[in-house]
């Protein structure tokens, strides 16, 4: 896919995608979420990546969708579902739960972790689409909203199960409802983003965290507990999760990585992890 609003580049096991529309605050779009897709598919398919991080250009995350987009779908004749329906996208994350066939939700059927590398502005869908990352480093001062409820318009793509489920009910209560901004630095402290960063060398921050992660955790035990996790959202039951761990361990047991890590345990040394093969 020719790559006009966003761009990426692969670099010691880590995959960075850059929403890349500053010019409009990267501003989300058709043609941003379809190249978003075909990108984060292809990067789950490649035995290189280990790790996957998504940014903004310029001082800006994204500061939701684009309004000549919103005034689009006013104006249309169309069922606003429907034309999404119709759109030809890529399918990362299918076929791995039902649940997770969904716009967003899909980051929950990858087999790789998603960092959302947020640097500046984060609003609307974009905080849907950190929300459903799996990990969320900020840069200081960066501003968050979900927007919404000052355009008239209802919780966005799933915010309004998986922001209480990620802080707390009250609290995303709070930004749903009044749609004001929060700072980084709140964000952290309710539990949205996991570590606030200086804000002069964010991006170099996180990829130097990433590269770590890539260098040291193992991808098939990092798949498999990031499918316990989410499936485990969908039952809640304790007994279930505690049961298919189980089973997991059995099979990770006789897994060459787990040999590996021991050893290198035990050996004090770095891993040598196997590259994930889809």
């Amino acid at each position: 896919m020719e790559l006009k609003v966003t761009e990426s580049h692969v670099q010691d096991g880590v995959a960075l995608i850059r929403l890349n529309r500053p010019e409009r605050g990267n501003s989300w779009t058709h043609r941003m979420n379809a190249e978003y897709r075909w990108l984060m598919k292809s990067h789950d398919a490649n035995p290189d990546v280990r790790v996957i991080v998504v940014t903004g250009s310029g001082r800006q995350f994204c500061v939701g969708a684009d309004f000549r987009a919103l005034e689009h779908h006013q104006e249309s004749t169309k069922d606003y579902v429907q034309s999404a329906r119709e759109l030809e996208l890529a399918n990362p994350g299918s076929d791995v739960h039902e649940e997770f066939e969904h716009e967003l939700v899909w980051h929950w059927g990858l087999n790789k972790p998603v960092i959302a590398a947020v640097n500046g502005a984060c609003a609307g869908i974009a905080v849907s689409l950190a929300a459903f990352c799996d990990l969320r480093y900020a840069a200081a001062g960066a501003k968050f909203t979900a927007a919404t409820s000052k355009l008239g318009l209802p919780a966005e793509y799933g915010l309004s199960w998986v922001l209480p489920r990620l802080i707390g009910l009250a609290p995303a209560v709070d930004l749903l409802f009044t749609g004001r901004v929060a700072l980084a630095e709140e964000m952290h402290t309710l539990g949205f983003v996991h570590d606030v960063l200086a804000a002069d060398d964010f991006e170099a921050q996180v990829l130097a965290r990433a590269r770590t992660f890539a260098a040291t955790v193992s991808p098939i035990a990092v798949r498999a507990a990031k499918r316990q996790i989410y499936a485990e959202q969908m039952h809640l039951q304790p007994g279930r999760a505690v049961e298919d761990a189980r089973q997991l361990t059995g099979e990770l047991l006789k897994h060459p990585d787990c040999r590996e890590g021991v050893k290198a345990m035990q050996e004090k040394r770095a891993p040598s992890f196997q590259a994930l093969r889809i």
